[in-house]
């Protein structure tokens, strides 16, 4: 205050913004300047942190600021003094550690990431870009770190830079790229979470950041970069054991329940969720844990206990560092000296920090340790006596099986850390095990899942880290066959349960479009993106039926929009690659129609897609591309390529398996018609069936305009007035044809069985072709409009989705529709809404009672005629 009156003056006045913002006013040179700045700012703040004028954010804040103002100008100047004039490009600087939080004590240092662009960095004539980076990076490091009359601007740490024995300061760019890509180690990657650009080229800064995302913001998650986080807690713990005991000496930032494990508490949390949520990925400690919070990750008091604790020891630790400006994180051994940091906070005495601060570090230690035990669980060599307590019947073949696993017999546990993953997992697997309904059967199922795998460490740390995610995977090995098979050929998808949006509802067409488009525009990337994010979607929407979380018919209406986005996604890439040889056709799209179940929204998780390819315009028009191709030929090859798109199969898997049936002459007819061919086909030609058809056909592909058209011609061809005895007889004869071929395969097969779901579409389809009334793609808001109408029993729409709500919950947990065992009938009852499975029998028998008599009708109108 004495050095710097100006300043001093302002404070007593009450001005703390004028202060604040009279802090920059400085002339003369830049590092006077910025010494200076430091100087009077840093007294600034520190009343206004003092007098509690200024909350903690505001005071970490202000200082970050200045540290990015002063690498600014740092920069700026290097450049300046070796190339004047030139514009200061391809030269940025990242800010790591408390830095990229804008979280700077009073005295940090900071630990910047320094990188360039060789081919824009400013040089001399015939300086190698290298050379001239490092000097820039010298100047700018000389110029914050260099102590003389007026002091310093920053301590500048470049140890965080990948390789630093081995690197200049300064790296180029892609070599920095690939470092994080295939080098990087898990610390590396919870610094990461940190960073952002603060001074320099900012472009080539946020491009660096958004091309090593993946490497930070993994989807599948290896836990191995979460152990490594632990490890690092318990080695600083170990180095700084002098600062262990809580008292006078006590280390506030390395010490049992310090700052730094508020970090690594927060931080392990967002390694973990955060690759599939990117609202988790809040650099400031205090943002990430209301973050972490709101998305139920913490518990609110544990929530409440890290944002309190961290507020104080950050505030304390300010307090220690405004006394001759120390580098300090230590509570003073010295009385007086603990005396005088509890008064710059307003206390008595250092005891009565001390006992501000104890409640609050013992907290934060039980709550670090509590994710950190330091005495893991093993099962014993001889597990028989672990297996007999867990309820297995075959207690010893179950040993023999763990056995094997520990032998390394297996490929995916030949290494050390596999195995030493296995057996921190091993405890909480053999009780999950023991828990389902058939405990040897379920071990065995998940023995075939890792005898598949390269590799189980991810998996095993996966299953140690999450027990919910455990007891979800025993229940899909022990219900979902389905899911287990798709399990078995992509473990990765077990990573889609560890957040808490596995159990959401599925976002609209349009979100999950976006979300599916990559990046790069590339055919083959694109296709393995939308892949790998529907295989994630259907692997989540079932394992929601199995926990009970979503009703059957929610969790269909999701696969269809997943299915249409997907659809979406991978019409738009072809269209936009074939277009690049063959041109557009003027005034001319290929519009995708859906029918069947995946054009009244509703799929199961093995549906197919039944798709009509259709096109606008003059069939006798022409391309406009390098190699010109005739409109038919044109878009039976574009409608070619997104068949083959949606169901070629991959080492990701296929998409869909797509049926074009449905189109105009069937299987001897072109895979794609105009419009008019297709609405003359339909008025002239078109068997009842295929009206039938049409009364749950949508489209899902082409421009606004394009599906109005298309809409408006289904529309002219089901309100055309029928011979209604001549329409009963056809549809009459079609069910008997399906009953001849395609017998049901018993009483639980719900869509071929009497009073079943084809029986109940004939029966409305045949009233909506009958009475031109309730035309709407969705069966269930067919049904609704008939029964407004008086044409059906309002009864017939509780059938319907007892019925679908059945036929889903079977796809998963019985694929070929046989009596699933006792202890998956409870799941199926409960996804159907009823009390349990004979409640269910009952309710099903009901409703297939109701579909018979409403099918007898028509039957009966038949036998009349």
């Amino acid at each position: 205050m004495e050095r710097r009156p100006e300043i001093t003056a302002l404070l007593q006045a009450g001005n703390m913004e004028r202060a604040i913002a009279c802090a920059a006013e400085v002339d003369g040179p830049v590092a006077r300047r910025l010494r200076i700045e430091r100087d009077r700012l840093a007294l600034a703040v520190a009343i206004g942190d003092l007098a509690g004028a200024l909350p903690l954010e505001r005071v970490v804040g202000e200082l970050s600021g200045f540290a990015d103002r002063a690498l600014e100008m740092a920069i700026g100047e290097a450049v300046e003094q070796r190339t004047p004039g030139v514009e200061p490009a391809g030269f940025a600087v990242i800010a790591l550690g408390k830095h990229g939080s804008r979280e700077l004590n009073y005295s940090s240092d900071i630990d910047p990431i320094l990188i360039y662009d060789p081919n824009t960095v400013p040089l001399k004539p015939r300086e190698d870009p290298a050379e001239g980076a490092v000097r820039i990076a010298k100047s700018v490091v000389n110029l914050l770190n260099t102590r003389d009359g007026d002091g310093y601007v920053f301590r500048v740490d470049l140890r965080l830079r990948p390789s630093p024995e081995a690197t200049q300061i300064a790296l180029p760019v892609e070599a920095a790229i690939s470092y994080y890509e295939s080098s990087a180690l898990g610390w590396e990657r919870a610094a990461f979470i940190r960073a952002r650009v603060a001074a320099g080229d900012v472009r080539m800064g946020q491009d660096f950041l958004d091309a090593i995302k993946p490497f930070v913001w993994r989807r599948s998650l290896d836990f191995g970069a979460v152990g490594e986080l632990r490890a690092m807690s318990q080695r600083i713990r170990a180095h700084h054991s002098a600062g262990q005991i809580f008292g006078p000496g006590f280390d506030l930032k390395r010490g049992r329940g310090g700052i730094r494990e508020i970090e690594f508490f927060v931080q392990i949390q967002q390694l973990i969720h955060g690759g599939r949520d990117p609202a988790l990925r809040v650099p400031n400690t205090l943002g990430a844990i209301v973050a972490l919070a709101d998305a139920g990750w913490i518990e609110p008091k544990a929530a409440e206990t890290l944002t309190t604790a961290y507020r104080l020891f950050r505030t304390i630790e300010h307090r220690l560092q405004m006394v001759d400006d120390r580098q300090t994180h230590t509570l003073p051994m010295d009385q007086i000296a603990l005396d005088g940091v509890a008064r710059l906070h307003g206390l008595d005495d250092g005891a009565a920090l001390l006992a501000l601060l104890a409640p609050h570090v013992d907290a934060i230690g039980t709550l670090y340790d509590a994710l950190d035990s330091d005495a893991p669980q093993r099962v014993p060599v001889a597990a028989e006596t672990a297996l007999v307590k867990a309820g297995y019947a075959d207690p010893a073949a179950m040993a023999r099986r763990i056995g094997e696993w520990r032998s390394g017999k297996v490929r995916a546990l030949r290494s050390p850390a596999a195995l030493e993953a296995l057996e921190a997992a091993l405890p909480g697997l053999i009780v999950a095990f023991g828990a389902a309904p058939d405990p040897d059967a379920a071990l065995a199922a998940f023995d075939r899942l890792v005898s598949g795998l390269p590799s189980a460490i991810n998996l095993f740390r996966l299953l140690e880290a999450q027990p919910r995610l455990t007891r979800q995977l025993v229940d899909i090995l022990s219900h979902a066959p389905t899911l287990a098979e798709a399990l078995g050929g992509h473990p990765a998808l077990l990573d889609r349960l560890i957040d808490a949006s596995a159990f959401d509802p599925v976002g609209d067409v349009s979100t999950l479009v976006a979300e599916m488009r990559e990046r790069s525009g590339e055919v083959e990337p694109q296709f393995d993106r939308v892949r790998h994010i529907v295989g994630d979607y259907r692997f989540a929407l079932g394992t929601q039926i199995v926990e009970g979380r979503a009703d059957p018919i929610d969790v269909a209406a999701g696969y269809a929009r997943v299915a249409e986005a997907a659809l979406v996604t991978v019409a738009n890439t072809v269209t936009a690659d074939f277009s690049r040889k063959h041109g557009e056709i003027p005034g001319s799209e290929m519009v995708v129609l859906a029918l069947g179940r995946f054009g009244g929204g509703l799929l199961t998780h093995a549906s197919d897609l039944d798709l009509v390819y259709l096109f606008v315009g003059d069939f006798h028009a022409e391309s406009n591309g390098e190699k010109p191709l005739g409109a038919s030929h044109y878009y039976n090859r574009l409608a070619q390529r997104l068949t083959a798109g949606l169901s070629a199969p991959t080492s990701a898997g296929a998409l869909y398996e797509v049926d074009t049936r449905l189109r105009p002459s069937g299987k001897q007819g072109p895979l794609v018609v105009s419009f008019e061919s297709f609405a003359r086909y339909q008025r002239e030609n078109a068997w009842t069936w295929e009206h039938m058809a049409l009364t749950r056909a949508r489209p899902v592909f082409g421009s606004d305009a394009a599906r109005a058209d298309l809409n408006a011609i289904i529309a002219g061809v089901l309100e055309q007035e029928r011979d209604i005895p001549a329409l009963a007889t056809e549809v009459v004869e079609m069910r008997g044809d399906i009953a001849l071929n395609k017998p049901p395969l018993g009483p639980l097969d719900v869509k071929l069985s009497k009073g079943g779901l084809v029986d109940l579409e004939f029966a409305v389809h045949f009233q909506q072709l009958a009475t031109r009334a309730g035309f709407a793609p969705d069966l269930g808001s067919a049904i609704a409009i008939l029964a407004g109408k008086g044409l059906v029993e309002p009864g017939l729409l509780d059938a319907h989705d007892l019925l679908t709500r059945l036929l889903v919950t079977l796809r998963l947990v019985s694929p070929k529709m046989a009596e699933p065992a006792p202890a998956t009938r409870e799941i199926v009852a409960r996804a159907c809404g009823a009390d349990d499975w004979q409640d269910l029998l009952a309710r099903l028998q009901v409703a297939q009672h109701c579909v018979s008599r409403h099918w007898d009708a028509v039957v009966d109108k038949v036998m009349k005629a």
